[in-house]
């Protein structure tokens, strides 16, 4: 199919002849100009030729093709200075013709756009405009570009408001339809813009939307999409938001913020950094506000709407030492920690608060200063203070053990309770003995005596001994609590098969006044 270019040639070239035929008269010999008559339309890409002929005679001067009425600008072609250069887009279609300079322009383009004048110049110095044609309009038809979109120059928290750009250039005619669509839904634009406002051979359009950011959408996708006429279909350009998203993590530890363990107990702790995105962030341990360097397991998934999770394990060895000592698990991003969850280890034997076992069947409980007393004091002191007696002489068989103790102001008393172990020093079974005395109770009075003194209460059913002494001068009033086992009193010798007796309680005090 022949081009419009090769027809618009023709048909000048038919115009030029019936004019030429017409030209009779006096002003045969007056200089004419005659140009392909417009306005010209092409596709961006395609050749244009634009058809000069000169009827007639004029003074001595070149010939120039000039775009706009802008004398100032270069010509597009002259023929005084024509360009042989193969990359040269102009080129005139009978070099050397005294009467025909039209020419030819490759790959015409948006810019190549304008009214184009065939101008006859008089020579001089300088030279002078003596004749032009009437003008071709040319307009090419361009299709817009691939719309570009631009976010914000960095990331942004989820929840915070930002604006996306796109622009689209290059197009004629001017007509354009911009829209937003995010995840298939249409969105309304802020603003829409065609430049120049003016007419123009070329159009740029410019719109922005603005949003605010969630963490759903760390998956959802920005299109903008533009339907010109010179389109076969709509052109688009999609943003994946989750690129100007970032979405803190929630931390949370397990199995809590207080935890309870036995001493040299291996202890867990998970800590979890939940729906954080990008997969840039990592997570760190300190023990009481330094780095650690004990043994952790770190694992990373990613979540059905696109945000990460992270998991690390760490085990302690719950030593004394480690008592309310503070572990605390904190997200690094970008090199830079944030917001710490904290732990709090308490350390403990049994029940509640540090406890402590002070041997076969003696548990001691301190919830104070502690003070230790060794129970082997205890015993070198009854046997001098009881010399001879038979109930005292019995306590000389307590068992050496570790007390713990709670040191008071301001009482008058210090009380030993002995309880009767659930089991045998030896290991084996023995029958109950009832002339044994299985409770003892010591109390040392501080109101100050001189002289010691002993006094003993004996009845059929029970025994009871006080003794009262001066001990020796301490230098603050102590109260002393413990329990001790395998105490065992025996008020006569053991016998092979002893003989049943009534039941009986045997009970016993003793006293001591401090000055």
């Amino acid at each position: 199919m022949e081009s419009w270019s090769n027809f618009s040639s023709r048909l000048l070239t038919c115009s030029v002849l019936l004019l030429l035929c017409r030209w009779t008269g006096a002003g045969a010999n007056e200089l004419a100009i005659l140009q392909t008559p417009g306005p010209l339309r092409l596709t961006a890409g395609e050749n244009l030729t634009l058809n000069c002929m000169l009827r007639g005679f004029g003074p001595p001067g070149a010939v120039k093709w000039q775009k706009g009425a802008d004398r100032s600008q270069p010509p597009v072609y002259n023929d005084k200075e024509a360009s042989s250069s193969p990359t040269s887009r102009v080129a005139r279609i009978i070099p050397g013709s005294n009467t025909d300079y039209s020419i030819h322009i490759s790959n015409i383009q948006p810019k190549d756009a304008g009214t184009y004048y065939c101008v006859k110049y008089k020579a001089g110095s300088p030279e002078t405009e003596y004749r032009l044609g009437m003008g071709t309009e040319v307009s090419v038809i361009a299709t817009p570009s691939l719309p570009n979109i631009t976010g914000p120059p960095s990331r942004v928290d989820s929840g915070a408001s930002v604006t996306f750009n796109c622009t689209s250039e290059g197009f004629f005619p001017r007509e354009i339809t911009l829209t937003w669509i995010k995840d298939r839904r249409t969105i309304p634009a802020s603003s829409v813009a065609v430049l120049p406002p003016e007419e123009s051979t070329s159009y740029q359009v410019v719109s922005a939307v603005d949003m605010t950011l969630t963490e759903r959408d760390v998956k959802s996708e920005l299109t903008c999409q533009i339907h010109h006429s010179t389109l076969p279909g709509p052109l688009r350009k999609s943003f994946k938001l989750g690129d100007a998203l970032r979405v803190t993590p929630k931390m949370s530890v397990e199995p809590g913020q207080l935890i309870e363990a036995v001493v040299n107990e291996l202890v867990t702790i998970t800590c979890s950094a939940k729906g954080f995105y990008p997969n840039d962030t990592g997570l760190a341990w300190r023990e009481n506000g330094s780095e650690t360097d004990l043994p952790m397991a770190e694992s990373t998934t990613q979540d059905y709407d696109g945000t990460f999770s992270m998991r690390s394990i760490l085990e302690i060895n719950a030593t004394e030492g480690r008592n309310h000592s503070v572990f605390s698990c904190y997200a690094v991003r970008n090199s830079q920690p944030l917001d710490p969850v904290n732990v709090t280890l308490k350390i403990h034997r049994e029940g509640k608060g540090l406890t402590y076992s002070g041997g076969a069947g003696n548990v001691f409980t301190t919830r104070g200063p502690l003070l230790y007393i060794p129970c082997v004091l205890i015993h070198a002191f009854l046997i001098w203070l009881g010399q001879g007696h038979p109930l005292l002489s019995a306590i000389s068989g307590l068992e050496s053990s570790a007390v713990w103790a709670k040191q008071k102001k301001g009482k008058d008393s210090t009380s030993v309770r002995l309880n009767e172990s659930e089991k045998t020093s030896g290991g084996t079974n023995q029958e109950p003995d009832p002339n044994n005395v299985t409770y003892a109770d010591l109390n040392f009075d501080k109101p100050p005596q001189k002289s010691p003194r002993q006094e003993a209460d004996i009845s059929q059913k029970s025994e009871y001994t006080s003794v009262q002494t001066a001990p020796l001068a301490t230098p603050d009033d102590n109260v002393t609590y413990a329990d001790l086992d395998m105490v065992h009193l025996s008020k006569a010798p053991k016998r092979p098969a002893p003989k049943p007796e009534e039941a009986s309680s045997e009970y016993a005090s003793v006293q001591v006044q401090n000055k």
